[in-house]
């Protein structure tokens, strides 16, 4: 007959450094998804101050109105033209009106990437004098 002894077994041992290996890993592939996912540029918005009497803002005399198409094609107030001339009509719309702004109209089915990466190459000519305009 086997009696108990009187002492016990070790309690088990854990072994901290595959867990450890393996928070550092993972620590370290967050560390590069948000330094990936942060040095994305991004474009300003400014929303319009709201109209008192819900009346919308008049357009200038020759207002600068660039429609982007659904087939990528470009227009200038009804016209249609290539990016290159769109950039030195824009420049020296700009120059002779400084107080007027550009306004981009693109078409309704049109990708917002698409949209975005037009309007950023109009505002690197255009600057905060190129605004994203919709239609009601």
């Amino acid at each position: 007959m086997r009696f108990k002894s009187r002492f016990s077994p070790p309690p088990p041992q854990v072994d901290l450094v595959p867990m450890l290996t393996v928070m550092m890993g993972i620590l370290a592939f967050f560390v590069m998804i948000t330094m990936t996912l942060g040095s994305e540029t991004l474009i300003d918005v400014q929303l319009p101050a709201e109209q008192p009497d819900n009346s919308p803002a008049a357009l200038p005399a020759d207002p600068f109105i660039v429609e982007l198409l659904a087939e990528g094609q470009v227009q200038l107030n009804g016209q249609p033209t290539d990016v290159e001339t769109l950039k030195g009509q824009m420049t020296a719309y700009l120059a002779r009106n400084p107080e007027n702004i550009v306004f981009l109209l693109p078409a309704q089915d049109l990708p917002y990437e698409q949209v975005m990466q037009f309007l950023g190459e109009m505002r690197a000519v255009g600057g905060n004098r190129v605004s994203l305009a919709i239609e009601e």
